[in-house]
């Protein structure tokens, strides 16, 4: 009898906690729920009608801030509904423990991310960097990822902390490996300090068009290790920055003008007068052209060819962008032909003229004197 009592409260107590642990799961799925809920809520319209607020302010500051924290913040609802999930379960005092750390490991790598995303090099910091310390382009790139490292030490280091790590055992240790690490590395930190010694020199921008040894077209990044550029036939090229401080670099973004000169052969029917009016009128239409550059003109008769009668033409356009300057080229050419076709002098091409002379046979004197009477 009594232990038929017994096992009836056991299984009464059995029922409770099952009970007790079913409704426990059930009031954390609602937890989490509602957290989900919220992040919806608070990204549709609380977060919009934020962001609407402080477009109107005078500052760019608050909108980066929105900006940069926007998917953190988001994140953080799902982390506090897994939390305040979890927490509402019966967990012992070590599994509640567990939870707080990784709680507040969480928060930090949150805060972090959006300080990471501020620091990017089309955020606010960029922006401060380029107009109010005047920094150039090509160091915006450089200086965000300098601080993007800096926030990603710091990230390390606390969350290190965290979980009870002996960072400064670590930083020690690396103290003593530095110089073995130096050695292993020495073509890496070759290619840091390369990058340093472009970034001090400025020999070119994010964007400008760029010809070495070892590639040609537009820059479009520069990190610790390397520079990358866009080819013409819209390849990305990397080259590493130890090779690229090594190599002279043409930069032909920085023209302040660019080079047109070419020979136009003139057949030989043309005269004297004809060649020296169309010298004449070359030389005053390219002064006259809104898109030539006036320093330096030289329209002259240069020599006799084979086949030709050449004039030289060199001058320089006012742009130097590419798709400009082949406009500017076409115009000049075109005016050119109207130039030589309203004097009548036609444009000669590779060729050769045969005289085959026909005279009579003359007589000799030993051949009168052979000849019978």
């Amino acid at each position: 009898m009594v232990q038929d009592l017994v096992t009836i409260y056991e299984r009464i107590q059995s029922y409770h906690l099952e009970n007790d642990w079913l409704m426990s799961v059930i009031g954390a799925i609602v937890i989490l729920g509602i957290f989900l809920l919220l992040r919806k809520l608070f990204t549709r319209y609380i977060f919009a009608f934020m962001l609407r607020f402080t477009q109107k302010s005078k500052t760019d500051l608050d909108d980066n801030i929105m900006t940069a924290f926007q998917i953190p913040v988001r994140v953080l609802f799902v982390v506090l509904g897994f939390y305040f999930a979890l927490r509402y379960l019966p967990l012992n005092p070590g599994q509640d423990l567990l939870l707080s750390e990784v709680m507040r490991s969480a928060m930090v790598i949150l805060i972090f991310w959006g300080l990471y995303e501020l620091a990017g090099s089309h955020s606010f910091v960029s922006e401060e960097l380029k107009s109010k310390m005047n920094v150039d382009a090509i160091l915006v790139p450089f200086f965000s990822k300098v601080f993007r490292f800096i926030i990603i030490a710091l990230a390390v280091v606390l969350v290190a902390n965290e979980w009870d790590y002996d960072v400064n055992g670590f930083i020690a240790g690396l103290g003593l490996g530095g110089l073995a690490f130096a050695l292993a590395a020495k073509d890496v930190l070759a290619n840091i300090f390369g990058g340093i010694v472009i970034i001090m020199e400025k020999p070119f921008s994010i964007g400008d068009w760029v010809y070495t040894a070892s590639v040609e077209g537009t820059v479009e990044d520069i990190s610790f290790r390397s520079t990358k550029f866009r080819t013409f036939a819209h390849a990305l090229v990397t080259v590493p920055n130890s090779t690229l401080a090594n190599e002279s670099i043409m930069n032909w973004t920085r023209m302040g003008k660019r080079r047109l000169t070419f020979t136009i052969g003139v057949t030989y029917s043309t005269s004297r007068l004809q060649m020296e009016t169309c010298v004449r009128r070359i030389r005053e239409m390219l002064i006259e052209h809104p898109d030539i550059h006036n320093e330096l003109i030289m329209v002259n008769f240069e020599k006799f060819n084979d086949s030709s009668m050449d004039i030289f033409i060199y001058c320089f356009t006012n742009t130097t962008v590419w798709n400009e300057f082949l406009n500017v080229r076409q115009d000049v050419n075109l005016r050119i032909m109207d130039i030589l076709d309203e004097e009548g002098v036609s444009m000669a091409f590779p060729s050769q003229s045969i005289y085959i002379e026909n005279q009579k046979q003359e007589k000799t004197i030993s051949d009168v004197i052979a000849k019978p009477q």
